[in-house]
């Protein structure tokens, strides 16, 4: 099913343009010092961010870095909102979102003419958020979250959060159709390394089972930093590169200090993200999902309504894989063939080595996750080099799932 918001009366979603939400930052105490805009000159900011293709202007006034030094008070936050909302209100034609994670700024911010709210907490640093959004029936940018912003660590964690702030949403009664997505790129926690903003970035596509509008606030962070080695004044051509990558995979919310050049990166990488068929027809529907990791799975049936044992039993299942195999005696492959297809997967080897005119082949084995840990468990007890091979499958499908594998290394 395709992603198709109405945020506001700007169409947000998979058929329609990825939206540029430019910052205004109103912070001194911000890790990225050239984007603080002062009161003076933030309508001609506003006017140039929205002149190149920014459609939504986010403004926060405090800093969400973990080192931010001083922590303001909210009296503080509010007495640098409030000039800047009345300033742009009426004089720019573009949505005005507010960061702020407490729901009495939000509630005047909201007073004051902004349109949506920008949770960096996930409705988490005050209990009250949620209700102040639902008496306004505004939109919202909920970023995944458990205790603090942005502490889930891994995507697997990033997922649960956010599958937890939906229904904690829906639970207080509001309109989930107008929940936006942000599943925490950045250094939010000590504990949070690069790695984990690489997988996130990978894997953004994953954050499509949730079917909502997608948020990447990627912009000169501190993965970017890990990579290149340069202040945040210097890491624009860094974003950009994460940028492209994100919306090939499904944002549809670009936030960004920089829109001119994120404008040109955005459309040619939208041009080039394919659409996932779907097909309408009499009421029915009949879509491709495009799920790459099995606990997705169970995120998907959970929400149709299926058991949660029949979810976990099956979700091995829903993934598959090809794996080659090199080098093996010909007695082996056909084994493993033979394996394979007795628990409904299939296997290719070359030619000659059906007819054992040869002495080695390579075999490509085609299964689910599940029909390829069965196949393992099976060849560990036989003979020849079986054993071997089945370990080698075993370690292959956990390196396949492990984090520090497969972004772990010189950069």
């Amino acid at each position: 099913m395709f992603v198709d918001a109405d945020i506001c009366g700007l169409k947000v979603g998979d058929e329609h343009p990825v939206r540029i939400m430019g910052v205004l930052n109103l912070s001194h105490e911000s890790f990225y010092k050239s984007s603080v805009v002062n009161i003076d000159s933030i309508l001609d900011k506003a006017h140039s961010m929205v002149d190149s293709g920014a459609t939504i202007l986010d403004i926060g006034a405090r800093s969400t870095w973990m080192l931010a030094k001083p922590v303001i008070s909210r009296e503080e936050e509010m007495q640098r909102l409030g000039p800047a909302l009345n300033i742009l209100k009426d004089n720019v034609d573009v949505l005005i979102s507010v960061d702020t994670m407490f729901a009495d700024i939000a509630e005047r911010a909201l007073e004051l003419g902004a349109d949506m709210i920008n949770d960096v907490s996930g409705f988490k640093s005050d209990e009250e958020m949620l209700d102040a959004v639902v008496d306004h029936n505004c939109p919202v940018v909920a970023m995944a979250t458990d205790k603090v912003p942005g502490d889930p660590i891994g995507m697997n964690a990033i997922m649960d959060s956010l599958a937890g702030i939906i229904r904690q949403a829906h639970d207080k009664g509001m309109d989930t159709s107008k929940l936006i997505l942000d599943p925490a790129i950045g250094k939010w926690v000590s504990e949070k390394g690069p790695i984990y903003d690489f997988e996130t970035i990978d894997q953004f596509e994953r954050l499509r089972v949730f079917r909502k509008p997608l948020l990447a606030a990627i912009s000169r962070k501190s993965c970017i930093d890990a990579v290149l080695h340069r202040p945040a004044e210097e890491r624009l051509y860094g974003t950009l590169a994460a940028t492209a990558i994100v919306v090939h995979k499904g944002a549809h919310i670009i936030r960004t200090h920089d829109v001119p050049q994120t404008m040109d990166v955005v459309k040619v990488a939208a041009a080039m993200r394919s659409r996932r068929p779907e097909v309408k027809e009499n009421g029915f529907e009949v879509s491709m999902l495009d799920i790459i990791d099995p606990e997705d799975t169970v995120r998907t049936m959970n929400e149709m309504g299926v058991t949660g044992t029949g979810a976990q039993i099956m979700k091995k299942k829903s993934i598959s894989r090809v794996l080659r195999i090199s080098n093996i005696t010909t007695t082996e492959a056909l084994i493993i063939k033979q394996e394979m297809l007795a628990r409904g997967g299939d296997a290719a080897l070359e030619r000659n080595a059906v007819s054992h005119e040869t002495e080695c082949t390579d075999i490509l084995v085609i299964g689910t996750i599940l029909q390829l840990e069965k196949l393992a468990k099976k060849l560990e007890c036989q003979a020849r080099n079986l054993p071997v091979i089945s370990r080698m499958i075993r370690d292959t499908l956990k390196l396949d799932d492990d984090v520090k594998y497969r972004y772990l290394r010189e950069i």
